[in-house]
């Protein structure tokens, strides 16, 4: 009994309880995780500096339990590894590419779609403008998945064309993330489902709107119309992606439409997505996977990766660091975020140090600001090491990729930091095209006729009040 009292009073929200606690979770994380040296210090001078809230932060932020049991439905099926293995045997060997293909294709699952256009769009309006206007000719389905879907104007467009569209006989299902869509209203959902629309959402809170899962997010934005077109990239669905946002004005991102055989790779992606949220079983189902036409005017070849937290790799940041290692003379960057893990920036500096033309392009404004002083911090490590850094001044930049030699791309839903990284579930196209890519550069450099350039003299003369931002920042990084 007296063991028990002491263990009562230990464990008691004192001093000592608070103690007890961090010890308990200090432990967790060093021998019970895998998780990347500076993350785990990261956590422990959290715990050590906040007791009383660095173990709820981790409950709600590090908490990795479980994770294998949580994503065990959503695997890939075999005869999609049967086709990787037939392309295997059957690819050409004198493409500059084929050891990037044949990298992803073992890693990532995927499987080289041929024979596709691609459509690259910047601006939200004229994207979303291109949706609608192929939601309007679907015949038999739609697919959407967002992170962020707001009930506001922009989705009150889109929600009237899926409801006729649905009243007309099409398919129509809509999936979204339980924490991007937080503040949108159960009646929004509820009204669509009464349309005759089907909506799933990806980890839903529980008790009304308490999310304890800030981690895991399904931050993939596809949509897919008929097999026929589908769309990938950096746009969600809200005023502020259409540039009606005061704070952020123009909001500069990048959006593909994919019309050939890529819009499988898309559809796969959905369609598992859906299953897990939805507790379907629609990958079985092979009217959802009819062989789409292929492209009549760009053939550009294609390659689909997704990467989460239900895999032991991360497929979408080693695909970067395959890309940054085989670049010959340029390799050109729009981010966001820019907090690469140690393998990331590694790469980098060496394509710096090695005469690659390395350019850099963050917003100039924060929607997160801690975020943002670590991406400074970043920033200025390749400033320093002879990359050209670039400050996008025309509103708010929200495009996620890389361009390399002119000649392929990489672009999606993807942030260049450690959270896209490893514990969001991302989509990235790839797309082997000379001129797609050219395109994408031509796009990067109007860019910069917004950006300001940081140079070396204008970095070391930051504020004390900055520099502090930026360390402070830095070291929370892996938790960010």
């Amino acid at each position: 009994m007296g063991n028990l009292n002491t263990v009562w009073e230990i464990t008691s929200f004192g001093p000592g309880g608070l103690f007890f606690c961090n010890l308990l979770f200090a432990a967790a994380i060093v021998f019970f995780e895998r998780r990347e040296p500076r993350s785990v210090w990261a956590w422990l001078l959290l715990l050590f500096f906040l007791p009383g809230v660095g173990f709820i932060f981790y409950l709600f932020l590090g908490a990795d339990l479980h994770k294998r049991k949580m994503f065990r439905e959503k695997e890939l099926e075999e005869d999609i590894r049967a086709i990787i293995r037939d392309q295997k045997i059957m690819l050409k060997k004198d493409s500059g590419y084929t050891d990037l293909i044949m990298y992803n294709m073992e890693t990532a699952d995927a499987i080289l779609l041929e024979d596709n256009d691609i459509d690259i769009f910047t601006e939200g309006n004229e994207k979303f403008d291109a949706l609608i206007a192929d939601m309007e000719k679907a015949e038999r389905f739609i697919h959407l998945q967002y992170y962020i879907i707001r009930n506001d104007v922009l989705f009150q467009r889109i929600a009237e064309v899926l409801k006729r569209k649905a009243a007309e006989g099409v398919t129509v299902r809509v999936l979204f993330d339980g924490m991007g869509c937080r503040g949108t209203r159960r009646s929004c959902w509820k009204q669509l489902e009464a349309a005759g629309v089907h909506t799933a959402e990806f980890f839903p809170a529980i008790l009304g709107r308490l999310q304890l899962r800030i981690n895991y997010r399904n931050h993939r934005k596809i949509a897919i119309i008929d097999n026929k077109t589908a769309y990938v990239g950096g746009f969600n669905i809200g005023r502020e992606y259409i540039g009606l946002d005061e704070k952020f004005g123009y909001w500069r991102d990048t959006h593909l439409r994919v019309r050939g055989s890529g819009v499988m790779g898309l559809q796969l992606r959905f369609i598992l997505d859906w299953d897990y949220a939805a507790r379907e079983h629609l990958v079985q189902e092979e009217e959802w996977f009819p062989g789409p036409p292929m492209g009549e005017r760009d053939h550009c070849d294609v390659q689909i990766i997704s990467s989460g937290p239900d895999n032991s790799l991360q497929q979408i940041r080693d695909n970067y660091i395959r890309l940054i290692t085989k670049a010959k003379k340029r390799i050109c960057i729009q981010t966001p975020y820019f907090i690469p893990d140690e393998a990331v920036l590694t790469a980098l500096l060496i394509a710096v140090r090695s005469g690659i033309e390395v350019n850099l392009m963050i917003p100039c404004k924060p929607d997160h600001p801690f975020v943002y002083w670590a991406t400074y911090s970043y920033m200025g490590q390749l400033l320093n090491a002879g990359a050209n850094c670039y400050i996008y001044e025309n509103g708010f930049l929200h495009s996620k990729g890389i361009v390399l030699d002119g000649e392929v791309f990489c672009y999606g839903t993807a942030n260049m930091d450690i959270r896209s990284f490893a514990l969001n579930f991302e989509v990235n196209a790839v797309v082997y095209s000379a001129e797609k890519a050219g395109e994408m550069e031509r796009l990067f450099r109007e860019d910069l006729k917004h950006c300001t350039q940081v140079t070396k003299d204008f970095y070391a003369a930051r504020r004390l009040k900055i520099r502090l931002k930026e360390q402070i920042c830095r070291l929370m990084s892996p938790l960010l």
